[in-house]
């Protein structure tokens, strides 16, 4: 089930407000892959600021958007020159249609279960195109990134302020409570989810499982090696030819 914020229609209207496009690097790293496929898939593509985006840059192929979440599609409809589907990777029936394919913001970290990874990759590996690549990354255990994930860190759009609060990380995984408040609401609104953190031998294992090589690899977004420090494992499979 998508996380509430994400299913909330005004929850989800904040969401590019607190998470622009420039915040963190992804969506700059990513966009001149998406420019240079004639076709691109973008899984848990949220309100869908990365494909509106790509045409706002003169893309004239075609770009799909798929989320579990309808309160983010409904942002995501804003523009009716792109596909928008709701639903994930588990209906996804697309069979060699894309060049590129893209999974931003960490939402690679949802997949919970093996059987949740597994069915992704492999649903992937047949949306894609002989030689086509997918994109994501996931945030590195290392690094322990949910540390931070404290009321201390408020983020602002608005009126409206947001804050984490992060529980213990156990066997690869870490619970949050997300809080919104506004001085205009009789009290605050609440969402809680779960993420999965995997390190680089664990997710390139299950890369390989599924047919898929890795063709680069890197700690953060100016394409620096992955090591202890690095705050991201950023990666770009590809399906091969045969």
């Amino acid at each position: 089930m998508p996380d509430h914020d994400y299913v909330d229609p005004y929850l989800a209207s904040l969401y590019d407000a607190l998470n622009p496009r420039e915040s963190s690097g992804d969506f700059a790293f990513y966009l001149p892959m998406i420019m240079a496929a004639e076709s691109v898939l973008d899984v848990g593509c949220g309100t869908g600021s990365l494909l509106h985006w790509a045409r706002e840059s003169g893309h004239e192929g075609r770009l799909v958007g798929l989320d579990p979440a309808e309160g983010m599609l409904i942002q995501a409809r804003r523009r009716d020159d792109i596909e928008w589907v709701h639903g994930d990777l588990s209906t996804a029936s697309w069979d060699a249609e894309f060049s590129f394919a893209v999974m931003t913001g960490h939402a690679f970290q949802v997949l919970l279960t093996d059987d949740e990874l597994r069915t992704a990759f492999s649903a992937v590996r047949r949306a894609l195109r002989p030689g086509g690549r997918f994109g994501f990354e996931t945030r590195n255990p290392a690094a322990r990134a949910w540390e931070r994930w404290t009321p201390s860190h408020v983020w602002e759009a608005g009126e409206v302020r947001s804050w984490n609060d992060a529980g213990p990380y156990e066997n690869g995984y870490v619970s949050f409570k997300t809080t919104y408040e506004s001085p205009t609401w009789d009290a605050p609104r609440y969402s809680e989810s779960t993420l999965r953190f995997l390190d680089v031998p664990s997710l390139n294992s299950f890369i390989e499982e599924a047919g898929l090589v890795v063709d680069e690899q890197y700690g953060y977004w100016d394409r620096t090696p992955v090591t202890d420090a690095s705050p991201e494992i950023v990666t770009i499979v590809r399906r091969p030819l045969t």
